[in-house]
């Protein structure tokens, strides 16, 4: 045993840890121009602002006495737990990931990275790393300013909400939940632009195994990212009609438990999609 831990420990040594990282940072910086600065990204700004349009509008429009503050946090809440996890984060995600695989196979400009002399694990976390930075600065920015316009009509109570009360642990959750959800989501459909030539149809099945997870056995909730996200809402707000579904009464779990529980799947599949990309060949006269 203490000769293959050596052994192991020796090996590690002797990669060239720095040359990855140079790689994968350069790598990296590339594809967050191409995700952030393209027209074809325009879409995803609207999935992360279109709340906060919305919200300002409520701001300019809507009266805001005190009173109704309770029924902002729960509006904002809903938000959150409806949109951006169900439909906003899901879908931008989607567009992201999809592309930085799949899309440069349609555009035939990925075998130039593989034709590089950078090791494919290295290219595929680079593009994980890139499209994660690119969906938590939209989505987590698109946050922040739902967090902030809603409260600012409210003046000195607002404030008060905010710096004396739960306003910031809650803005801190929704964060944490935004940001595993990009990296969740992020993982799965980086992989799926590798199995599949269009992944569209392979994420309408994951979105909708995302709807049903609430009234599925307990192991088959964990092969989920919003089973371990509704654990960590700050405020829950029951579903009506079909949103009931989504709000389906499950064991509790404690935050930091949902979150490693996350982390371990993202981790997993991560690790899936470095043996996948290895073995990845591209066909041009097929895509």
């Amino acid at each position: 045993m203490l000769e293959k831990a050596a052994m192991v420990r020796s090996y590690l040594v002797r990669q060239p840890w720095g040359l990855w990282w140079m790689q994968g940072w350069r790598l990296t910086r590339i594809e967050v121009r191409r995700n952030l600065f393209s027209w074809k990204a325009s879409w995803i700004y609207f999935l992360a602002f279109i709340p906060t349009f919305i919200i300002f509008i409520h701001l300019v429009v809507e009266t805001h006495p005190s009173i109704a503050m309770a029924d902002d946090t729960n509006i904002l809440a809903g938000i959150v737990q409806f949109y951006y996890l169900r439909l906003g984060v899901f879908f931008g995600c989607l567009g992201i990931f999809s592309r930085l695989i799949r899309g440069e196979m349609i555009e035939r400009s990925l075998h130039y990275y593989l034709l590089s002399p950078v090791r494919r694990e290295v290219l595929l976390l680079a593009k994980f790393a890139a499209g994660s930075f690119s969906a938590l600065l939209l989505f987590g920015s698109a946050i922040i300013a739902d967090f902030a316009l809603m409260y600012a009509g409210y003046g000195a109570a607002g404030r008060d909400f905010i710096f004396n009360g739960p306003g910031l642990g809650q803005l801190q959750a929704y964060l944490s939940i935004v940001i595993l959800a990009c990296l969740g989501y992020g993982a799965v459909f980086l992989l799926l632009s590798m199995i599949f030539r269009n992944p569209t149809p392979a994420a309408m099945l994951v979105l909708g195994w995302e709807a049903i997870n609430p009234v599925l056995p307990s192991l088959l909730q964990k092969i989920s990212v919003a089973s371990y996200l509704r654990h960590l809402m700050p405020v829950n707000v029951p579903g009506e009609g079909i949103f009931a579904l989504l709000t389906v009464q499950t064991e509790p779990v404690s935050g930091w438990a949902a979150a490693l529980g996350l982390l371990l799947l993202i981790g997993a599949v991560l690790s899936y999609s470095c043996y996948r990309i290895r073995t990845l060949e591209i066909r041009y006269t097929t895509e």
